[in-house]
């Protein structure tokens, strides 16, 4: 019982704490969360944080697509392909249409 109450309590500090500290951007931790989770292989969230950042703009399509050659090169190929592949979705779902 005491889980969705945990869970809860731990989101409100993450957003009413972490994300609103001054010290660092929106953009910035957006661009961390974005490698950490792509390291990771958690795509699902993945996909959460990259239309994220194109719809408030924290992140252009250009940034979106720098981002993907780069973290290519560190979370590998494989990981840089699925990258590649939600990038290029979202921008075509969010941009083309």
């Amino acid at each position: 019982m005491n889980e969705p109450i945990n869970f809860a309590m731990t989101v409100e500090h993450l957003f009413a704490e972490v994300w609103s500290r001054e010290a660092i951007s929106d953009r910035d931790r957006r661009l961390l969360l974005i490698g950490l989770l792509v390291g990771q292989g958690l795509d699902e969230a993945v996909e959460v944080q990259l239309e994220t950042a194109l719809r408030t703009g924290d992140l252009s399509v250009e940034e979106l697509r720098e981002t993907v050659v780069f973290l290519t090169h560190y979370a590998g190929w494989a990981r840089g392909a699925r990258l590649n592949g939600q990038v290029e979705d979202l921008i075509d779902r969010v941009i083309m249409n």
